[in-house]
């Protein structure tokens, strides 16, 4: 069984075991987004996020929907 590829978060640079292969099993799972808030993320980063960054983009976004 090959080892899944260690990356930085793009965001903060924490190591994160990519999953690609296995998403169900990534670790950025946990995090479920809606369309409007894999939109928004997706325009500030092109790479892979840790779940706590993906989770703070989140909130982020839901506080600037809601002011």
């Amino acid at each position: 069984m090959a080892k899944h590829e260690i990356i930085p978060c793009e965001r903060c640079n924490t190591p994160i075991e990519c999953k690609a292969n296995s998403y169900t099993k990534c670790q950025c799972s946990v995090i479920q987004l809606d369309l409007n808030e894999v939109q928004y993320i997706s325009e500030l980063y092109d790479g892979c996020l840790c779940a706590k960054c993906l989770f703070e983009l989140q909130q982020e976004y839901r506080a600037d929907v809601t002011s």
